[in-house]
């Protein structure tokens, strides 16, 4: 007889402790606000975007943050220097090559450590719904079937995302297959995610994406999906900011 898995979470598994913030990227469609600062500089309800992301951080109990930096690499040392306060940072130079999002992390890896860690892009917003989206990642992590859970929004709540779409789940939450070109996918990746650094091998040299670890993962059926139960914002370009203003606003 088959074994039935149970999904439900696991209160007792801990936040991670580590997380790798995404911050060397040079925010293009940004443009004209990253002209003279990084796009995790740029402020959104009177904060920057970096600062929301640590706010989230430290709520849920995350005690080391690695921020990778390559665009006004000075400009955001500093603000991590002088402006992030209760959680302890390194940084991961990039300056001499902007690496990605798969390059940065392996770049990284020495940083992070052995054990799983979160994966944070830095120009993320979002509002938790019924519980903490850090602590419900934590919560549905298991080390036995996952290599990669990434927190998903469904493509009908992404605010301002003008894509079509990332992935699909099956019932029990593991990621099945990306979007398919001319088609749309039900979910979306917020930008926030648990890995274990044992994904992070065999990659090539240079600059290249998390789509080699993810598509691993997919393959090997070890990579998940958590539906955020909150509020997230795509806060790609300037007029995505007045439209997350406009929601905060209203409550």
């Amino acid at each position: 007889m088959a074994q039935t898995l149970s999904l439900r979470p696991n209160p007792a598994v801990s936040v991670p402790q580590v997380a790798m913030v995404m911050a060397a990227g040079l925010g293009k469609r940004m443009r004209p606000l990253t002209a003279t600062r990084p796009k995790p500089l740029v402020e959104v309800a009177g904060k920057p975007l970096i600062d929301h992301v640590f706010d989230r951080l430290r709520a849920a109990g995350v005690e080391r943050a690695v921020v990778n930096v390559h665009y006004l690499a000075d400009v955001m040392e500093a603000h991590l220097h002088h402006r992030v306060k209760g959680i302890e940072i390194a940084v991961s130079d990039e300056r001499a090559e902007l690496l990605e999002t798969g390059g940065g992390l392996a770049k990284a890896l020495p940083l992070l450590g052995d054990a799983p860690f979160l994966c944070v892009n830095s120009d993320n917003l979002w509002i938790d719904g019924p519980v903490d989206a850090i602590r419900a990642l934590a919560a549905r992590w298991d080390p036995e079937r996952m290599d990669a859970l990434l927190l998903m929004v469904p493509l009908a709540r992404a605010t301002s995302h003008r894509g079509q779409g990332d992935f699909h789940l099956n019932a029990q939450g593991r990621i099945v297959g990306r979007r398919k070109p001319g088609r749309l996918a039900p979910f979306v990746y917020t930008g926030v995610q648990i890995l274990s650094p044992k994904l992070i091998v065999d990659y090539p040299e240079g600059p290249f994406s998390t789509n080699l670890f993810w598509q691993r993962a997919i393959d090997a059926g070890r990579a998940w999906g958590l539906t955020h139960q909150g509020l997230w914002f795509d806060v790609g370009s300037p007029r995505a900011i007045g439209e997350a203003e406009a929601l905060l606003a209203d409550g």
